[in-house]
């Protein structure tokens, strides 16, 4: 009822003769009031609605609205008007459809105090006046639909997109370098990871995206983003040379660990068997190596091989000095609890 006083009110009829079209503009709109002003939009602009001198009242189609497309047409009619704003205002809304449907306030802040993104702010301002984007009292910016945010990234060229990405989180890490960010280092390392062949170009750059990667990673551990934090250190795993153990061996005895300790928790149980094996292989002490025996135990128990657990464990024990009997009957087990 609503939607119908509204487009009775703006076309100037009764509010009975508009009902066939307000049903029509609702399915297509689900009642969204951003949509629905879009795509009426798009039917004038495309002579689907429009006056008729001779009636002096607003006509149109029915049936020729109800097979419209509403995506097709109002992804259009919204690149067109994207395509007519200022720079900065473009800007802004290139960087939160990086970022996603929605962009944290304080991720703007960083972004401001750079050369390159300075802008944002003042087109942030002119993207919610112009109803592109809303602020909530999350202290975060969202798109006002999925599909502005569809429009906003199709302002960068597909094959830009990479290097988009990849400015923007290198921009992103120098900025917020040193600082504690939160969660904001997950989001710096996937803009950066869009270019990882960027990355791979410059040596010097691999190691400290690794160990970005890394941090990212552990985070996600921290969270129970098991899934999350095995792509992360997966990432930082390929930027390290092929001689890592030898190199750089703290850091690949961290990193494995940790995404064996993700594999695991994340059921990818042969890739955790494969990291912690190497793990026991290149670990140059029994002490680097038992965290990753009770990693393995543990693996071993989830997929019900209890012997190879048992076996394991009473391996490492020996090598720990520990004496471990064949066989004990009730009498022993007794007598080695008290």
């Amino acid at each position: 009822e609503d939607l119908n006083t509204m487009i009775s009110d703006a076309l100037c009829l009764y509010p009975r003769i508009c009902k066939s079209l307000s049903e029509v503009v609702m399915q297509k709109t689900k009642g969204n009031p951003f949509f629905v002003l879009e795509f009426i939009k798009s039917l004038k602009d495309r002579d689907l609605l429009k006056y008729n001198f001779h009636q002096r009242r607003w006509v149109w189609n029915e049936g020729t609205i109800r097979a419209e497309e509403i995506t097709d047409s109002v992804l259009q009619l919204l690149s067109s008007e994207m395509n007519g704003l200022s720079d900065n205002v473009q800007l802004l809304l290139k960087v939160m459809a990086c970022f996603g449907t929605k962009t944290c306030e304080s991720v703007i802040g960083y972004l401001v105090d750079s050369a390159e993104y300075s802008a944002v702010d003042d087109g942030l301002k002119k993207a919610v006046s112009d109803g592109f984007v809303e602020r909530n009292r999350k202290g975060t910016f969202n798109f006002v639909h999925d599909k502005v945010r569809e429009a906003a990234y199709n302002l960068i060229p597909e094959s830009d997109r990479k290097q988009f990405h990849y400015n923007l989180g290198r921009v992103l890490h120098s900025v917020c370098e040193g600082k504690d960010v939160g969660d904001t280092i997950l989001l710096i390392a996937t803009q950066i990871n869009h270019g990882k062949e960027f990355i791979l170009k410059d040596n010097e750059l691999c190691l400290p995206i690794a160990k970005l990667n890394m941090a990212a990673g552990k985070m996600a551990i921290d969270s129970c983003r098991h899934k999350t934090a095995y792509a992360y250190l997966e990432v930082a795993s390929s930027l390290l040379p092929n001689d890592h153990w030898e190199s750089n061996y703290d850091i690949s005895l961290r990193l494995s660990f940790m995404m064996a300790s993700a594999a695991n928790s994340s059921c990818k149980y042969d890739e955790a068997e494969i990291i912690l094996q190497r793990i026991l292989k290149e670990a140059r002490c029994t002490k680097d190596k038992l965290p990753s025996y009770f990693v393995l135990s543990q693996l071993f128990q989830a997929q019900g091989k209890v012997v190879d657990a048992y076996e394991r464990c009473s391996s490492i024990l020996t090598q720990l000095g520990e004496t471990i009997p064949d066989s004990v009957d009730p009498e022993v087990v007794g007598a080695m609890i008290s």
